[in-house]
């Protein structure tokens, strides 16, 4: 998935993978979600547990990085509503081909991208293998990003989900399509009241620098064909502060930037809807016909900057537009050259952008 994000307190430092958590914890949230006080009794009762054991679930909640309020006489509440995931909405919300998605919904998983592969490599050889699965979760324990690293998001904070896509192409035609999935996400952060919004080469969302949602793709299948996309998709919704300070990047989220409450249900439902659009436009024509509007929306696009090379070199050069094939096109002293992979950083002293 998207680097953006993941891991939570209760998450190692190194590893990023987070302790399961008991499962009565997002029943509790889930009659928490209104932001009214609830007294412990009352959801001692609603859960069949003790109040110490609810006491025990909060607790857990807190170290997830959910902020709830506790005042004596009074019981327990959360600082904001919650919108908890539900099926039945987001499916009846659904539009275009994304209404024929299969969608399935989990409290917590250690990784959508990784259950989904999972699954793909043991049903490869079916005529449809699982296409259009969608994997939604509430919380990672083991979320990644980009190049092995943590992806970082608290309960309720989130969308994380994977979608399974199978294509009759190989790999060589699917190079391009984190680009693809872009445009996708900018276009329905947009139908969702979220301006200016851009990309950043190869596969994040941004706003000013700051970063809004990511994707991982990861591939399945034979060289020439047929094969299955794992399409791993985080979009950052409300970040409390305790998560923000656990991410070493600039940072934002949805309801920053509309500065209204975000329903998830129905941000994903865009978001899907308008993914399975462009999925099913790249299947039968690639890359190329969305490429235009990708670069218009590239945050880089003709700014001087380094690309940070997977061995630790530094390349610097001019954004000169992307590939068909989804690779950056760099101007740099020693002519054009093209990079399938890297990470894009200002440059310092970038005189050019002024």
């Amino acid at each position: 998935m998207h680097d953006v994000c993941r891991s939570c307190q209760r998450g190692s430092k190194l590893s990023g993978i987070i302790a399961p958590m008991n499962p009565k914890a997002f029943v509790l949230l889930r009659l928490l979600a209104d932001a009214e006080f609830h007294s412990g009794e009352a959801l001692s009762e609603r859960l069949d547990v003790s109040r110490g054991t609810v006491w025990n679930l909060v607790h857990e909640l807190r170290e997830a990085g959910t902020e709830i309020f506790s005042v004596t006489g009074r019981g327990y509440k959360l600082a904001q509503p919650m919108s908890m995931l539900d099926a039945d909405r987001i499916t009846q919300a659904l539009s275009g081909t994304a209404a024929k998605l299969r969608l399935e919904l989990v409290d917590t998983i250690e990784s959508t991208n990784s259950a989904l592969m999972r699954r793909a490599a043991e049903q490869l050889a079916a005529a449809e293998p699982l296409h259009g699965c969608c994997l939604v979760a509430e919380w990672q324990t083991g979320g990644r990003g980009r190049r092995g690293r943590a992806w970082h998001a608290g309960i309720g904070s989130s969308l994380t989900f994977s979608l399974l896509w199978r294509f009759e192409q190989g790999a060589l035609h699917l190079s391009a399509l984190s680009l693809a999935v872009g445009v996708a996400l900018v276009r329905a952060l947009r139908q969702l009241g979220v301006e200016n919004v851009r990309l950043k080469w190869p596969n994040d969302v941004i706003h000013l620098h700051h970063k809004l949602a990511g994707v991982l793709i990861e591939l399945e299948g034979d060289v020439l064909g047929p094969s299955v996309a794992i399409i791993g998709v985080g979009v950052n919704i409300r970040l409390p502060q305790t998560l923000r300070a656990n991410i070493d990047q600039a940072v934002t989220d949805v309801e920053t930037l509309t500065g209204a409450f975000t329903d998830r249900n129905a941000a994903l439902a865009t978001i899907l809807t308008h993914l399975a659009m462009v999925l099913e436009a790249y299947a039968q024509d690639g890359f190329a016909p969305l490429k235009q509007e990708w670069l218009e929306q590239h945050a880089y696009q003709g700014r001087d900057v380094w690309l940070q090379l997977p061995k630790g070199e530094r390349q610097p050069g001019v954004v000169a537009g992307v590939d068909d094939d989804g690779s950056l096109l760099l101007a740099t002293e020693q002519g054009q050259k093209s990079y399938t992979v890297g990470e894009i950083s200002m440059r310092a002293n970038a005189a050019a952008n002024k």
